[in-house]
């Protein structure tokens, strides 16, 4: 699945300028420590976090995550959103929590 796939379902919105859009989703990760998820995640891989600064948007980078989800309604601060457009990578919010993203995720393929 590719991310712009995601934006299909009204669950998701996406919050960044969507260039990461043709991004392939090849599995889910879910923390919030930043170098947790630098030594495991993979790429490919959409990563959900609370996490709302910009460092997320590096932390994406280095490994090449496909697209962050920011779970629950949380806001995302707009430099976090500027960084993520000029690096291509995609936020998506939901008001989901993290259990239901991934039951969601399941449903549809991922």
């Amino acid at each position: 699945m590719l991310v712009k796939d995601l934006l299909e379902y009204e669950e998701f919105r996406l919050l960044t300028d969507g260039r990461g859009g043709e991004r392939s989703v090849k599995g889910v990760y879910i923390n919030d420590l930043l170098s947790y998820v630098m030594s495991h995640s993979k790429e490919n891989d959409l990563w959900i976090t609370v996490q709302i600064h910009p460092n997320i948007v590096a932390v994406a980078e280095l490994i090449g995550i496909s697209v962050i989800v920011i779970p629950e309604g949380i806001e995302v601060e707009e430099v976090t959103i500027e960084k993520a457009n000029e690096k291509g990578i995609d936020i998506l919010s939901t008001d989901l929590d993290a259990y239901n993203i991934c039951k969601f995720l399941m449903k549809v393929g991922i």
